[in-house]
This record gives structure tokens, sequence and C-alpha cells, in this order.
């Protein structure tokens, strides 16, 4: 099986590309470019549809003929607010030339056609909250399904404060049972603040047949085949996370681990 967590490849240019074929499963990909003011990164999409998101900083973007102009107004990922984001579809073309030092994640699964390249952030992304005391995160959903932005792709972005826990209760979607459970991979990029931190990552099935817990880097990937995927911020530390996820069905359909349901259970009583 290939390593879950996924180090970059030095601090500029291209130093995520996560394929299928790399991670050893069907769906999801993941690239991330780390460009200084002035140099380009472009793409064919190939058979799989792409959303492009700008984590921090401002770049020109072109994609299927269309020119989309300048993106980016989050100059700091820890700054929350929602991203600029573009989707492309499969058989096309991408460029994006950076106007400031950016980050841009490349997130990618197979594709179908039926939308159009478009820029789908930040109008309809919002900040929302999610759980209760020590398990509160904020949420910026980029694609999730309720925004009907691409065939296949689930992308969402989490900000975990520090001494908070995420992706918590453990909670896992790797049945293709719908409407109780969805099939999706998954993959995590990782950032933290300040940048010299690190964060905790466990990805478990209940059989204990697959049972990893990572310390985290700032720009380190976490890749989840299956299981659950709980993670935390240490005190002093924020963490952030890129969600990429997709499947044969566009829908997130989860179940928590059956001994810390009750945590779940517990807080969804609690006004």
């Amino acid at each position: 099986m290939p390593q879950l967590l996924v180090k970059p490849a030095g601090t500029a240019g291209k130093v995520h590309d996560v394929t299928p074929r790399s991670a050893g499963w069907s769906y999801v990909g993941f690239g991330l470019y780390r460009l200084k003011a002035g140099e380009t990164a472009q793409e064919e999409t190939g058979d799989r549809e792409v959303i492009l998101v700008l984590v921090e900083g401002k770049a020109e973007i072109a994609a299927d003929g269309k020119d989309f102009g300048e993106l980016g107004d989050r100059m700091d990922v820890f700054e929350r607010r929602p991203p600029h984001a573009a989707y492309i579809p499969n058989g096309s073309h991408w460029s994006a030339k950076a106007t400031t030092d950016c980050t841009l994640a490349v997130c990618s699964a197979p594709g179908e056609g039926g939308h159009d390249a478009q820029v789908i952030g930040p109008a309809g992304i919002a900040l929302t909250e999610r759980g209760k005391g020590a398990n509160t995160r904020y949420i910026n959903n980029i694609a999730m399904e309720d925004r009907d932005v691409a065939g296949s792709l689930l992308v969402t972005e989490v900000f975990t404060p520090q001494g908070n826990w995420s992706s918590y209760p453990p909670h896992r979607h790797d049945e293709d049972d719908f409407p109780n459970m969805t099939y999706l991979e998954e993959s995590y990029y990782h950032r933290l603040n300040p940048a010299q931190g690190f964060g905790f990552q466990r990805v478990f099935t209940e059989d204990g047949s697959l049972d990893e817990t990572m310390a985290v880097s700032n720009h380190d990937v976490v890749l989840v085949p299956r299981g659950h995927h709980p993670c935390a911020a240490p005190y002093g530390y924020e963490m952030y996370y890129l969600n990429v996820m997709a499947g044969p069905r566009r829908a997130w359909r989860f179940k928590n681990h059956p001994d810390h349901d009750w945590i779940f259970q517990r807080d969804a009583k609690v006004e």
C-alpha cells in the first residue's frame, strides 16, 4: 500500500502530484503549485475534471478558451475568507500566471462533461461553524453536493483552532451503500499556523487492518483510502486543511465509529 503521508517535493514549483496511480486508488488526484510572481503553470485535464483553488495569493487564470482574469484576494490562508476557485471540465487546458506569490491547488477526479469552465468562488461560499467545544471548526464548502458545480468532485476547506479536534468524532465513507454511506477517497492538504507547527492525523479501520497515526507538517498531504481519519491541532498551532473527495457517486454520506458515536449524539442534543 502506498504511504499515506506525502511530503512536498521541495518549496517551489509543483510540490505535490498525487494521482490515482501513485495513491493506489481510482478517483482522487491532487496537485499543488507554489509559484513566485510572474511564474506560470499549465496542464491538460485529459479525462479528468479539475477545480483550481487559490489557497493564497493571486493569479491570472484561463481555461477552455475563457479568460477569467486575476483571481485571488486571500494573501494568507489563515485569513479564513472564502477562496477564489474555478472549475475546469475534462478535455480542456488551463493556465495560471502568478501575479503575486501564490499557492494553487489542483483538485481532480474523473470527468464526464455536463459543466462548463467557470469561476465558482468566492461567490456562493460562506464560512460556517461546525461542532461543539474543543471539536469546533470552521468550514468553507467550495464544491460540496449542495452546489451543482462539478460532476464528481467534492472539495472543502476546514480551519481547526489551536487545541481542537477535526474530522471528529471519527467517521468513515468507504462503502458504496447509498443512502447509508458513499464510497469516497479523500486527500488532506495540511497547513499550520505558525508554519513551524505540527498536527496529528490517524487513519484506521474498525478491524485494525489499517491503523496509522501521522505527525503532519506544513504543506503535507495525507491520503485516506478507507477507514476513519480524525485529526488534531496542538495548543499554539492552528490547522487548515483542503479536502478533495471523489467516488462513484457525488454525495457525502458517512458513518461514525460505533465506539465514539455517543459524542456526536450527545452534542446533537446540546442547543
